[in-house]
């Protein structure tokens, strides 16, 4: 290995490591304040160093609180809504893309539409809409207002890597009399699986981190999701905030997991469709 490869391996993996630093220092940051008193954070100042000590204390605080079950309601929210979204949005997805009907740009201006109207500016009538059909206070409800926002998204992904299938392989099945349900569950969604990964990845974000919908539909409080329980600990007088930096930490983990699980299907899901071969 001659010297210019060496040098240039070495500036990468020191590149590399910057990024890895700067991109998990915050992480970092989050359990060093959770193994930090209050007394420490707002007097002698936060060590940069993990303090284990704190560790007993920190769990006894996050024991007082459910923590447990408001991740699993989270989980079922964000599920929910990807498992609808996905379904919905391949469905609506391979309409745009494979048929000609009246009304098509107008659809598609629909749900582009959406993307830009704040959350904030429809709580009112979904809140209306929720009494009326009974779904205030449940997890499903929360499911189906979080898809009103992610559907748009997965179905515009959707479309973008179904117009880059050749339609000669459609052809083919249906002379071979595949219907055309069969020919979108068998043969377009397996060739579009990155698109359908980062289709998931964006449904599963937003419906883990949705607040606004959470916190003004969920009144009881076994209901509550991760975000509306770590409001919950912002006190009027006093906020813990080892307690919420060890919260914020406990429900990070699962997501960053999920992530980097599926982290490589994403790039290539997110480009897909944007250039047809």
């Amino acid at each position: 290995m001659t010297t210019k490869k060496l040098t240039l391996r070495l500036l990468r993996y020191l590149l590399i490591g910057v990024l890895v630093v700067l991109a998990g220092f915050p992480v970092y940051w989050m359990a060093a304040t959770a193994l930090s008193e209050n007394s420490e954070l707002y007097g002698s100042g936060q060590v940069i160093w993990l303090q284990l000590r704190h560790f007993p204390q920190l769990f006894n605080d996050l024991n007082q609180v459910p923590i447990g079950l408001w991740l699993f309601n989270t989980l079922l929210v964000a599920a929910g809504g990807t498992v609808l979204s996905l379904t919905l949005g391949s469905l609506a997805g391979y309409a745009l893309s494979r048929f000609r009907f009246h009304g098509k740009g107008l659809v598609g201006f629909l749900l582009f539409v959406t993307q830009v109207v704040p959350e904030a500016l429809i709580l009112v009538p979904l809140y209306a809409m929720f009494i009326t059909f009974g779904l205030l206070n449940s997890l499903a409800g929360l499911v189906l207002a979080n898809v009103g926002f992610s559907l748009p998204v997965a179905c515009f992904v959707l479309k973008g890597a179904m117009d880059a299938v050749p339609y000669e392989i459609e052809e083919s099945a249906i002379i071979d009399n595949c219907p055309r349900f069969s020919i979108l569950t068998m043969i377009i969604l397996p060739l579009i699986m990155p698109s359908m990964a980062a289709a998931a990845v964006v449904s599963f974000f937003a419906g883990w981190n949705e607040f606004l919908f959470a916190s003004t539909f969920l009144m009881d409080r076994d209901k509550w999701t991760a975000s509306v329980g770590l409001a919950s600990f912002v006190g009027q007088y006093e906020t813990p905030m080892s307690a919420v930096m060890g919260a914020a930490l406990v429900f990070s983990i699962p997501a960053i997991v999920f992530f980097l699980l599926i982290q490589r299907k994403i790039v290539a899901g997110l480009t897909s469709g944007a250039v047809k071969g």
